[in-house]
């Protein structure tokens, strides 16, 4: 379990501090200090050229080659089926993530073995709270996001372009290593959406695995059936935003559409990794009665009620700066709503020492698990049951 001052000693190790989403590492002596080695970095005219230069090959695309009947060249345009926009891209062109171009008929990955932000969080923090409570989570990111909502709190990762940041490449072996070295258990994807980097995430999950560390996906959950089919083998659990019950929000907030959502939720569910999902409630725009009503609704029919949903506060950012942060007792009446309807596991989020950040025995309703903040205060969890009534609570606990 991850301590106070196991954390500090982590951030000294990483010469970093505490605090916000993540460090943004553009800074090549950093990497070093990180990973060691050579920096590989060569710094020229153009980085954007180097990362072209040096991009991977991408996988779930298709060309559509065609003829202008006014031209007697051909073009290929790329289909782009990673995630639910499905972008057609031209040739020197990129889709709506900014990370993945068409070099001359073949779709590329800018962001392969760049991450722009590292850091270590307590699990708790992404949130999982029914999967190894406690537990370090290495925790990495690269530009981009095929999303664009509105109150993003990582908006100045997840909205930039790879170009954006100058540094090093860095194979998953050494983000492995590094994890293995600062001790933590888990490798966690996360701060922007890292199916835009589904091809790095699922080798580093792959390296990972061999040396026993597992892997966790922080998801808005918008890519398309086969890419998560793969990454539902690579990976051990998956946290998905279910950012409102309704298509307009997706679309106005968002920039996004509710269904492909709902479909990668089921589709996770089915499958054999842990699955969490949040709900960011925003004042004015998805907090009614009808939308809480309709989210708990659809994942208690759909996902049934061992499923944890966190409800949690939202906070002025990006975009959103005009309103205010979720009144606590918006999310009480979340939390209770969900109670009443037979959720086992709604947890009230981003309100540090709230009574709902607790994991409760279903049927005994006492605590099994007690927070302050991130931090793991007391488990009374025993072989998967809880220790009172020994009722078998859902989750990974060991």
């Amino acid at each position: 379990m991850l301590s106070r001052r196991d954390l500090l000693a982590i951030f000294a190790r990483l010469a970093i501090t505490a605090g916000g989403a993540g460090m943004i590492l553009s800074d090549p002596i950093r990497q070093k200090f990180l990973f060691g080695g050579n920096s590989g970095l060569a710094f020229g005219e153009s980085y954007l050229d180097e990362l072209i230069h040096s991009a991977p090959k991408a996988r779930y695309w298709k060309p559509l080659t065609f003829k202008d009947s006014g031209c007697p060249k051909e073009e290929t345009i790329i289909r782009c089926f990673l995630c639910a926009n499905g972008c057609a891209i031209v040739n020197g062109q990129r889709g709506r993530c900014r990370t993945r171009m068409n070099v001359n008929g073949e779709l590329r990955s800018l962001v392969y073995g760049r991450p722009i932000s590292i850091h270590i969080d307590p699990i708790e923090k992404k949130p999982f709270y029914n999967y190894l409570p406690g537990a370090a989570a290495f925790s990495l990111a690269t530009a981009g996001c095929p999303l664009s909502c509105k109150f993003c709190q990582n908006w100045e990762i997840s909205q930039s372009s790879p170009e954006d940041h100058q540094v090093p490449f860095t194979p998953p072996a050494r983000i492995v290593a590094a994890a293995h070295t600062n001790k933590s258990p888990v490798i966690a994807f996360t701060y922007n959406e890292p199916t835009v980097f589904t091809e790095y995430l699922t080798d580093i999950a792959r390296e990972a695995k061999k040396h026993g560390i597992r892997s966790v996906l922080i998801s808005c959950g918008f890519m398309n059936e086969a890419p998560l089919a793969e990454m539902c083998q690579t990976l051990d659990a998956i946290k998905i935003d279910l950012k409102g019950y309704s298509e307009n929000f997706y679309r106005t907030v968002c920039g996004a559409n509710l269904q492909p959502v709902l479909k990668s939720i089921k589709q996770a569910a089915k499958s054999r990794v842990h699955l969490e999902i949040v709900n960011l409630v925003v004042p004015t725009l998805n907090d009614s009665d009808k939308m809480i009503n309709g989210l708990i609704d659809w994942v208690m029919g759909e996902v049934g009620p061992d499923v944890p949903v966190h409800f949690s506060r939202f906070h002025p950012d990006y975009q959103m700066l005009n309103l205010p942060p979720t009144p606590v007792t918006t999310l009480e009446r979340a939390y209770n709503m969900a109670m009443s309807k037979g959720m086992h596991y709604p947890y009230v989020g981003n309100v540090p020492d709230h009574p709902g950040n607790n994991t409760y025995c279903p049927n005994c309703k006492k605590a099994v698990i007690k927070r302050q903040g991130f931090f793991v205060t007391e488990i009374n969890i025993k072989d998967g049951s809880c220790k009172f009534c020994k009722r078998k609570i859902a989750g990974v606990w060991t």
